[in-house]
């Protein structure tokens, strides 16, 4: 992703709590839609923003941050909190706890988990269109004949 982003709302920041991550999830379908048409694929993104913000509850601390940007051609979901919570047994709560990244990585066309002491960061990024359909409502243009 070479072009800059553009940021769709300000950043939602949650406590944790269940009802605050529904709402999260519906504002970030909200924001998507602005760019993408496909209610399949706004129901990916949704399921996505879901399991990382499961994951911030889980084994993160507060913050939770999530910021919604795109450029036009793609929509970038990110998910940021406060790092590892100290408070947890983290031999207990080992990668194979749940199939969030699993979901994530099949469903995303790019993602990423970085983490530190003091930040833990998850992003998926999601091609607004696959190419020019019915559907589409970015400006992709159509790909040069071979």
């Amino acid at each position: 992703m070479t072009t800059a982003m553009e940021r769709l709302g300000d950043r939602l920041l949650l406590s944790g709590g269940l009802v605050q991550g529904r709402a999260a999830r519906r504002a970030v379908r909200e924001r998507a839609a602005k760019v993408i048409g496909d209610g399949d694929l706004l129901d990916d993104i949704e399921l996505m923003t879901s399991e990382a913000i499961a994951n911030a509850v889980l084994h993160g601390s507060e913050p939770i941050g999530v910021t919604v940007t795109t450029d036009g051609h793609q929509v970038r979901v990110e998910v940021r909190d406060g790092g590892p919570d100290g408070r947890r047994d983290l031999a207990r709560c080992g990668t194979d706890h749940g199939r969030g990244l699993g979901v994530i990585d099949a469903l995303a066309a790019e993602w990423a988990l970085e983490q530190s002491t003091g930040e833990t960061r998850l992003w998926f990024v999601v091609a607004a269109c696959a190419g020019p359909s019915p559907g589409c409502t970015c400006s992709v243009p159509p790909a040069p004949p071979p």
